[in-house]
C-alpha cells in the first residue's frame, strides 16, 4: 500500500505527512488516548474533557470544551496545525467551522474492530510514529488471533443500552454493534434510519436473550439492573462501555475484556 493510501482519511481526503512539526487538537476521547500511546504527548495542545486517558499525561492539555460543544476561540487560540473528529463524536457544523481556520481536518469513522489497524496507521503515517503504529497492529493482531471465530461461539441477541430516558440502543452498523459481532453477539435492531435510536423497552420483550446497560454515555449502576430486570424478563448485565466503543490503542484490551465477558456470560446462561 502507499504512503499516500495511507494517509486517506474517512472523508475521503489525502493528507500530507506533518512528522514532527504538527501541533494538535484532538476531539476524539479514544484517540487522544492513541495518540499518546504513539508518542505523542507533546505534539497534543488540545483535547476535550472527556478525554481523560491516560489522566497524568493529559493533565497539562489545554481542554477545549466537550465533543459536541467544542469551544471554537479556544481551539483558534492553541493555533492547531491539526484537529482530528469523527463522524459520531463530533458535529457536522463544528467540523466545518474549524475548517475555516484549521489547516488539516483529519476526519476518522471506524466502524468495525479491523479499522483499528488502518487507524494506528494513519495516525502513525501522520505524525511520523510510523514504527509505534506497526508496534499496535502487531499487538493487535496478536490478541485477536488468540480468540475463537464467531462461529465458533453461541450466538445471542443483545439490547446494548447507551441511555435512560430516552432509551437509546445501537444499530447493527455502529463500532460498538460490529465489536460485539466478532463474539457473535448481536444488537438488536436489525434495521434502523438511526445508527443511535430511540427505543421502547417494551417493544423487545421476548426478543433478545440479554441487555446490555453501557457504562458510558450514559452511567449505567448496578441499580439499574433490577430495573430493567424486571421489566423485560431476561438477564441484565452491567459492561464497559470503553471496552466496547473505545477504537485506538483500548481496543487491544477491549478484546481481551469482551472475550472474557462473553465467555462468562455464556456460562451463566
Amino acid at each position: 500500500m502507499s504512503a499516500s493510501a495511507d494517509l486517506t482519511d474517512a472523508a475521503g481526503t489525502v493528507h500530507g505527512a506533518a512528522g514532527t512539526a504538527a501541533r494538535i487538537v484532538c476531539l476524539v476521547p479514544s484517540i487522544t488516548e492513541l495518540l499518546c500511546e504513539l508518542g505523542l504527548t507533546g505534539q497534543l495542545v488540545g483535547r476535550t474533557g472527556f478525554c481523560i486517558h491516560p489522566r497524568e499525561a493529559l493533565r497539562a492539555i489545554a481542554k477545549v470544551g466537550g465533543t459536541k460543544d467544542v469551544d471554537l476561540t479556544k481551539v483558534r487560540a492553541l493555533r492547531p496545525t491539526h484537529v482530528i473528529v469523527n463522524v459520531d463524536e463530533n458535529r457536522k457544523e463544528t467540523v466545518a467551522e474549524l475548517a475555516e481556520f484549521v489547516p488539516h481536518i483529519v476526519v476518522t469513522h471506524p466502524l468495525r474492530p479491523s479499522d483499528n489497524l488502518p487507524l494506528y496507521r494513519l495516525m502513525g503515517g501522520l505524525f511520523a510514529r510510523e514504527e509505534e503504529a506497526e508496534h499496535l497492529c502487531g499487538r493487535y493482531t496478536e490478541v485477536d488471533a488468540k480468540i475463537a471465530s464467531p462461529e465458533q461461539r453461541s450466538p445471542r441477541r443483545v439490547l446494548y443500552l447507551i441511555w435512560r430516558e430516552p432509551w437509546m440502543t445501537v444499530t447493527r452498523e455502529t463500532y460498538i454493534a460490529q465489536t460485539l459481532a466478532r463474539f457473535n453477539w448481536h444488537t438488536v435492531p436489525a434495521q434502523s434510519p438511526q445508527r443511535y435510536p430511540e427505543i421502547a423497552l417494551e417493544d423487545y420483550v421476548g426478543a433478545v436473550d440479554c441487555v446490555l446497560l453501557s457504562t458510558e454515555p450514559f452511567p449505567f449502576k448496578a441499580r439499574h439492573v433490577a430495573e430493567i430486570q424486571a421489566r423485560m424478563g431476561v438477564g441484565v448485565r452491567l459492561i464497559d462501555g470503553e471496552m466496547t466503543s473505545w477504537y485506538g490503542s483500548r481496543a487491544i484490551e477491549g478484546l481481551r475484556y469482551l472475550d472474557a465477558f462473553t465467555r462468562t456470560a455464556a456460562v451463566a446462561a
